[in-house]
């Protein structure tokens, strides 16, 4: 195992923090602002590597930094209360584990459903877009349909992906996942995320776009690489796109630097101002990794649901004003794991969307995407 270590400004990284696709990698990031340890995690599967390296972690952070001091220790006991506690202002009803892999699937959909997209077909047939993995945990875009009156039977399986893996060498040529759809000028706008495998690190992420038009079978690519890759105001990764277009400014939210959410404009959906903007970071030093918003407009204010973890994703609330500062409701956001099953370990991946003046809920369980996606009616 190699440790890399890197430093920007007051930052220093031991390893970077990324999400699990390949079950066998150990991942482990100290996180220093200010002179204090933010995070000291492990990700890891394997229990002995999990002891030893994560024994590492909290020794290496208590030794450099000493243990959390008696104001945060506080603090973090008092959002877990208020978070078990709070009488939340939404409920969501859990109607259904949606979908889940078929035994029987094809070469590029072996596990997961991961990251769904809801759009009306029309009625209350909807399709859900998800990405699926191979047997070389390389993702896929696919999706289903299903009735949203009749929810328990699935009416279809696309049999091919509709949107693929690049050419090798590509920025997506290891996976390619949908996040969100644009619709604009008789066009749809597919915003995806792809990555390919790093050395250094297990994998980068960047920013994709496809269009969609017509009765074609898949989403054209606008170019073979990004529309947003690291730069000055993102150095390490961006990813998991939602773009709205508001008052005719293309608006996207977007995951980067230490798995937070910024915010980018642009005028036509294709060229990006990143602002540096921070919509939506850690409360503490638990949490490690913020992911895939979801934004909607209304009331002239805006919603904001993400998932965000420290040992397991549970799914974060927040609300604006403009859209560029946010204030996290976490107890609010009204949905929680269940005692046992499918999403008893984690709920992550939330998609919001509203049909026929109710308000419905699509969300990944437990080890994610891996046991399939839910669905869930705002009381």
């Amino acid at each position: 195992m190699q440790f890399l270590f890197l430093s920007l400004d007051n930052y220093i990284i031991l390893l970077s923090s990324c999400e699990e696709f390949n079950s066998n990698h150990v991942s482990l990031f100290i996180r220093i602002q200010s002179g204090q340890a933010r995070s000291a995690e492990l990700l890891a599967e394997r229990a002995p590597l999990a002891q030893f390296y994560g024994g590492l972690a909290s020794w290496t952070a208590d030794r450099l930094f000493g243990e959390p001091g008696e104001e945060e220790n506080g603090r973090i006991r008092e959002l877990q209360e208020k978070d078990e506690m709070s009488d939340d202002e939404m409920k969501w009803l859990k109607k259904a584990r949606l979908f889940e892999l078929p035994r029987r699937t094809y070469g590029w959909m072996v596990s997961h459903a991961a990251v769904p997209y809801a759009e009306c077909l029309r009625g209350s047939r909807y399709r859900v877009y998800f990405s699926a993995r191979d047997r070389y945990n390389r993702s896929r875009t696919g999706f289903f349909d299903f009735d949203l009156q009749h929810p328990e039977k699935i009416l279809s399986i696309s049999k091919n992906p509709i949107l693929d893996l690049g050419r090798l060498g590509a920025f997506d040529d290891s996976g390619a996942m949908l996040s969100w759809i644009t619709n604009y000028e008789n066009k749809k706008y597919f915003y995806y995320f792809g990555w390919n495998l790093g050395v250094t690190v297990p994998f980068r992420n960047a920013i994709g776009l496809a269009v969609f038009q017509g009765g074609g079978q898949t989403a054209r690519k606008v170019s073979e690489g990004p529309i947003l890759d690291r730069d000055i105001h993102d150095p390490y990764f961006v990813s998991n796109p939602c773009v709205l277009i508001d008052g005719g400014i293309w608006r996207m939210w977007y995951v980067s630097y230490w798995y937070h959410i910024r915010y980018a404009e642009s005028a036509d959906g294709i060229n990006w101002r990143r602002t540096g903007i921070v919509c939506i970071d850690f409360i503490t030093r638990n949490e490690h990794a913020i992911s895939r918003p979801c934004v909607i407009k209304e009331n002239n204010g805006y919603k904001m649901w993400y998932s965000y973890r420290g040992n397991n994703y549970r799914i974060g609330y927040a609300e604006s004003s403009d859209g560029l500062h946010w204030t996290r409701k976490d107890s609010e956001a009204g949905i929680r794991v269940s005692r046992s099953g499918w999403d008893s370990k984690m709920i992550e991946y939330p998609f919001v969307f509203d049909h026929q003046g109710s308000r419905y809920l699509l969300y990944n369980g437990n080890n994610y995407g891996e046991t399939g996606v839910g669905l869930a009616l705002l009381a």
